[in-house]
């Protein structure tokens, strides 16, 4: 899978690209990740990418044209365009698997008061990760590049992913390591028995009880 994502604050992505799984991804050839700056694409004598906004109010408003131009210099018949915006579909763990049957995704970043409508005509789908508003997209894109990665094949183990939190509309199980007491804390006694079939009836359990205490709505999609 290839990933460019376009940003006009490529340093906010150095610590994302070289730490980490995705960084090991990236070294194992199993992703190639891009980062544009789409300034770099301004005709404007000083590189200008955004403007005021017709009929007036606060902030600026990035403009099509730089968008426009760094797609069309990505875009192949298997691209998929990716718009970051508020206003775009929750993105989910469930779209996470989609995206990664795709070969190539363009994502890209708004910033500022927002952008120009028409940029909108790029987008094969709009998303947001949540209800509530960041300074610009590039946050939101290293967390969609980071979901949809570690479920491409050979990323992690793929057992690692298929009981996270949400796959079956539940949340996860506790878990536990050394040491058995910790501060009077004990691990249950069920996951020191050594009996496998007991260890994922009470998994299950302790799913369900989770799901019900904090997320109600999960259950109601089962």
């Amino acid at each position: 899978m290839t990933i460019d994502i376009l940003t006009l604050f490529p340093n906010m992505f150095e610590g994302f690209l070289n730490e980490s799984i995705i960084k090991r991804a990236i070294s194992k050839k199993q992703v190639v990740i891009n980062i544009h700056n789409f300034r770099d694409y301004s005709l404007d004598p000083h590189h200008k990418v955004d403007d005021y906004a017709f009929g007036g109010g606060e902030g600026m408003v990035l403009m099509p044209q730089p968008i426009f131009d760094c797609v069309a210099s990505l875009k192949k018949e298997n691209s998929k365009v990716i718009l970051l915006t508020p206003q775009g579909q929750t993105f989910n763990q469930k779209m996470a698997y989609t995206l990664t049957k795709e070969e190539h995704l363009i994502i890209i970043c708004g910033h500022y008061e927002g952008f120009d409508e028409r940029i909108r005509t790029l987008a094969d789908i709009e998303l947001s990760i949540g209800d509530y508003i960041l300074t610009g997209g590039e946050l939101a894109s290293m967390v969609i590049a980071d979901a949809v990665v570690r479920l491409l094949d050979g990323v992690i183990k793929t057992n690692s992913h298929q009981n996270d939190s949400f796959n079956s509309h539940l949340l996860d199980y506790p878990v536990y390591t050394k040491p058995v007491d910790f501060r009077g804390m004990l691990v249950p006694e069920v996951l020191l028995s050594g009996h496998h079939e007991n260890i994922k009836k009470w998994r299950y359990e302790e799913q369900l009880k989770r799901t019900k205490e904090r997320r109600p709505d999960l259950l109601e999609k089962r």
